[in-house]
């Protein structure tokens, strides 16, 4: 059977395409960790590689008789929220069954069914482990994924379970135990059912060392995708290697769902005597968009939470005195979960997701917008953007102050709401790019849009640069500021098209005065500027 690309569960050798995990980590370090005696963190975001790392350290730590190591997914655990007995069993039982799969060991179920049960749920787990590592005939080792899973006061319990028995190592708790998941152990926030909150750092002060999994590098996502062209002789257009590092910035699922939809879902890539296009690669990237995937509904969901919301909604917007609201285990937080980088600026972490946020804030507004079929498309299939723009503003000021009420995130209303006009008359036909500056008190957005549909990409493209500015003060220093701004973003494009779009929020201004239009010359450069 050919090998593939792999978007769900943990990879295999024998099956997908893939990174060895020993080459995305210091593997060397984790060895002296372990020889060391450390209890230590190993964390990264959501579909990462981090359950197959762990699948793949036991394996190699395994096979040379050093050790005892185990893995053991305790997720289970978290529908038992603050009650520890309950949960507790769930993480012994998680742990017992493990040793029966991995390592043929079936005296921690009988420990469990037998003696373990008489043990409170307080103690429960200290006593599993401390009885595996006495009848061990080698120093243990044990890897517990999806720690931060757990809540309340189950958690709290399972960390000081282990804080306590840290001190009988290793001759009758774990030489070294690895808890995983998709935070570092300093952002846990564990509420206790008596209402307390209590730091994961605090109940877990043994920790050593926190590591993070690093996405993959460029030449990682090359490497992964000629794989697939050396097991069977497809080519990829050179082209891709380049766009499909921008859009997922190495976020491994990204990287796979975008070659699996290349490879495969396009059902004309399965011959593989024909090279693969980057008009097949763009198709295969608003395919993947469009799906809404698990992985990608799982991070539009964190959009959602508080600290989430307070970093996002400062890349959205561009209004002054946003940045001092967030604070750094914010930023800290949405960067663990991998939704932006925070080095060497703030930023959303790859163009996949700056194309899902804005979407996903948007997506019944984008439902309800009624278009009259390619009205805004001239006789030799050019966008006519001037025609496009008149409608917006018409659709702004009647629209804007119920649609906007409707948005999350209001604070980045007005953006949002462009964004979702434009997308749902662009899309199908070309694209919509969008980037967001923190600081820089504007969105760039571009439109390229394929003349001839038949060509593509490949043929003539008309480029529009757009720029989207809140009206902060004076509205003369923000045209000639913004004339600056647009003609420098749209140079970088080499756009066809300049556009400046100034957003007045001041309820005492009538929309008469709202909304205008003039062309204004800038250092050569002709630039429709719109008052909304």
């Amino acid at each position: 059977m050919e090998k593939f690309f792999n978007t769900a569960g943990p990879v295999r050798d024998d099956l997908h395409y893939m990174i060895p995990f020993a080459q995305r980590v210091d593997w060397e370090e984790i060895q002296h960790l372990i020889a060391s005696q450390k209890y230590f963190l190993l964390h990264a975001p959501r579909q990462t590689g981090k359950t197959s790392g762990l699948l793949e350290m036991m394996k190699e730590l395994n096979s040379g008789k050093k050790y005892h190591v185990l893995y053991a997914n305790i997720e289970g655990a978290q529908a038992s929220r603050n009650n520890i007995d309950s949960g507790i069993e769930t993480v012994c039982s998680a742990v017992s069954r493990a040793a029966e799969i991995y390592l043929q060991e079936d005296r921690l179920v009988d420990w469990l069914r037998t003696r373990g049960r008489e043990i409170p749920g307080e103690d429960r787990l200290n006593a599993l482990l401390t009885e595996w590592t006495r009848v061990s005939d080698r120093p243990t080792v044990l890897f517990l994924d999806e720690t931060d899973a757990l809540v309340g006061d189950t958690l709290i319990s399972l960390l000081r379970q282990i804080r306590a028995g840290y001190n009988q190592r290793p001759d009758f708790f774990p030489n070294s135990i690895v808890l995983c998941g998709l935070r570092d152990i300093k952002d846990y926030r564990i509420h206790r059912s008596d209402g307390d909150v209590i730091t994961g750092g605090s109940a877990f002060n043994i920790k050593a060392k926190s590591l993070r999994l690093d996405v993959f590098t460029f030449a990682e996502v090359k490497t992964l995708l000629l794989q697939h062209t050396e097991a069977t002789g497809q080519q990829f257009a050179p082209g891709i290697f380049a766009e499909i590092w921008q859009d997922s910035y190495g976020q491994p699922w990204l990287v796979n769902a975008l070659a699996y939809e290349m490879t495969w879902e396009d059902r004309s890539a399965r011959d593989r005597e024909k090279p693969i296009t980057l008009n097949q690669y763009w198709a295969a990237r608003e395919r993947l968009i469009q799906s809404r995937a698990t992985h990608l509904d799982q991070l539009t969901d964190k959009l959602r939470e508080p600290r989430v919301h307070r970093v996002i909604s400062t890349l959205l917007a561009d209004g002054d005195g946003t940045i001092k609201e967030m604070s750094p285990d914010d930023m800290q937080y949405v960067e663990d979960l991998g939704l932006v980088i925070a080095r060497p600026q703030l930023r959303i972490a790859n163009r996949i997701y700056g194309e899902i946020i804005p979407r996903e804030l948007t997506w019944v507004s984008q439902s309800l917008i009624a278009m009259d079929e390619r009205w805004y498309v001239t006789e030799d299939n050019f966008l006519n953007m001037e025609k496009l723009l008149i409608a917006f503003q018409q659709f702004f000021r009647e629209n804007s102050e119920s649609w906007i009420e409707r948005f999350e995130y209001k604070e980045a209303g007005p953006q949002l709401l462009m964004q979702a006009f434009l997308q749902r008359v662009i899309n199908g036909g070309g694209r919509l790019n969008r980037e967001y500056g923190l600081g820089r008190k504007r969105t760039d957005l571009a439109i390229e849009w394929p003349v001839n549909p038949e060509q593509g990409y490949y043929g003539k493209v008309q480029r529009v640069a757009i720029e989207l500015k809140i009206l902060y003060g004076n509205l003369e220093k923000a045209i000639e500021k913004g004339l600056e701004q647009t003609v420098e973003y749209g140079d970088t494009l080499n756009a066809d098209e300049l556009h400046l779009v100034i957003f007045n929020r001041d309820p005492d201004i009538s929309w008469e005065d709202k909304v205008w239009h003039e062309v204004r010359d800038y250092k050569g450069y002709e630039v429709g500027v719109w008052g909304s």
